[in-house]
């Protein structure tokens, strides 16, 4: 693609033919989409009509060690040229070092890996789990699911009703799986309970998973799904006493505690696995995105021996196949990956530069009045946005804020999408002091101009 002909020729391929997720066609074809990126290096892509641009989110906050990284490929060259598959029942030396490795770094006694291709079927993988294992210990009727609200598990058919997003991304597939249920997330900038601090908001969202349990009674209770430290809200992190309190509490009940690390693993909060944070270990965590930087599809669903162990022996074993589960090339492109964050130390480098990412954030607020919010830690960072600081008030959907925040960003070189009122950072593990500078700079244009727009004052 060197000519505009030959630009606009593909570009339009793309629009005739290509299905992105979460996007409509028609929207893309007026704005001049697709961006049709070329190669990339670091938190840098460059398209193909030769524009560069910082990936401020690094894909879907997945890709960990940052694009152009040859030695994956030369992973991915080697392995395909000795073992690209391996039949029935069969599985390779790469894949059986990989679950080591895993097994390794899990927390606790977390030893045994189901691998997969995406985070949603890391997640259906482990309802399935949870749920077979209260069935081989006789107790068919534990099929319910709590999740919290505001949370995100996945696209698949299971687990999209886990975590009560918006209404928008369920209405077309309905009706709801049966038995999710829904409890209040964590967040304290926005406690649904009304507690006035971080440990009030903490102690009573766990609480409420207590009640939750014995409103529909343990004896119908397979798992609590929960992110360490959710997206979708924007990156709140639950205080110190929430996890402990949930371990405590599934406990009581016979409840499976899993733990989503799709996002959060691999070093974005600058622990190897968020929960690390907590001193907490799940009965199940699930992993994608990071362990492969999203090179290559790739997933894992990591059980403790307590829970693998009831799939042994006899009819036990798991009733569960996906073609693509422990694909030897995944699994060496992963492997790779997973040395090149420790030998690169890049989950110091998560925690070292996302201290100095948050508070350039925070040292926004004095001088916008829509900023409410900056939370998160390492690079999983967020900047909540209000009408109102006072009353924390969001934004009339005509306002289209999420449109047009992300139209100022693009100006400025940033591929940064945001939402209507979040702005989520997530970028490469790589990311250094002055490349945050960059993003930072733009950002804070990027608000001028809005809230100029908007006839808001200088200073708030």
């Amino acid at each position: 693609m060197n000519t505009p002909a030959e630009i606009e020729h593909v570009r339009l391929k793309a629009l005739n033919n290509l299905w992105i997720h979460n996007r409509d066609w028609t929207e893309m074809a007026e704005s001049g989409g697709p961006h049709v990126i070329t190669s990339g290096k670091g938190v840098r892509v460059t398209d193909s009509q030769g524009n560069n641009w910082i990936d401020v989110n690094a894909g879907y906050s997945c890709v960990n060690i940052g694009y152009g990284r040859p030695e994956i490929a030369q992973a991915v060259y080697e392995q395909i040229n000795k073992t690209p598959f391996c039949p029935i029942g069969t599985t390779t030396e790469i894949v059986i070092k990989l679950a080591e490795k895993l097994a390794e770094l899990a927390p606790g006694d977390l030893n045994r890996v189901f691998f997969s291709t995406g985070g949603s079927e890391a997640n259906e993988t482990a309802l399935k789990i949870a749920k077979a294992y209260h069935n081989h210990r006789g107790e068919p009727g534990r099929y319910r699911v709590i999740s919290r609200k505001g949370s995100y598990h996945g696209m698949t058919g299971g687990v999209l009703w886990t975590g009560d997003g918006p209404a928008v991304q369920k209405a077309d597939y309905g009706p709801a799986y049966p038995g999710m249920l829904h409890v209040p997330q964590p967040n304290p900038y926005r406690c649904e309970f009304g507690g006035k601090t971080e440990s009030e908001c903490a102690t009573l969202c766990a609480q409420a998973i207590e009640d939750t349990i014995l409103f529909y009674g343990p004896e119908t209770i397979s798992a609590f799904i929960g992110e360490p430290i959710a997206i979708p809200q924007g990156a709140p992190v639950p205080s110190k006493e929430y996890w402990p309190m949930v371990r405590e509490i599934c406990d009581r009940y016979g409840v499976i505690m899993i733990a989503d690390e799709v996002v959060c693993g691999f070093g974005r909060t600058g622990k190897m696995f968020a929960m690390e944070h907590f001193n907490v270990s799940p009965d199940i965590m699930t992993v994608a995105k990071g362990i492969i930087s999203a090179y290559l599809p790739m997933a894992g669903t990591i059980v403790s021996d307590r829970i693998a162990d009831s799939f042994s022996g006899g009819d036990s074993s798991l009733k569960h196949v996906l073609t693509n589960s422990g694909h030897p090339v995944s699994a060496a492109a992963a492997l790779k990956n997973i040395s090149i964050i420790e030998e690169e130390n890049m989950v110091d480098n998560a925690k070292e530069v996302g201290e100095y990412f948050k508070d350039q954030l925070e040292n926004m607020i004095q001088d916008h009045p829509f900023v409410g919010d900056v939370r998160g830690i390492g690079l999983f960072l967020a900047m909540e946005l209000v009408s109102d600081r006072q009353t924390k008030a969001g934004f009339d959907p005509d306002v289209q804020i999420g449109v047009r925040l992300t139209e100022k960003f693009k100006s400025k070189g940033l591929i940064f999408r945001a939402r209507e009122n979040i702005l989520h950072f997530g970028p490469p593990l790589c990311i250094t002091r002055q490349e945050v500078d960059e993003i930072v700079h733009a950002v804070d244009l990027g608000l001028w101009e809005f809230e100029g727009e908007s006839g808001v004052g200088r200073f708030a």
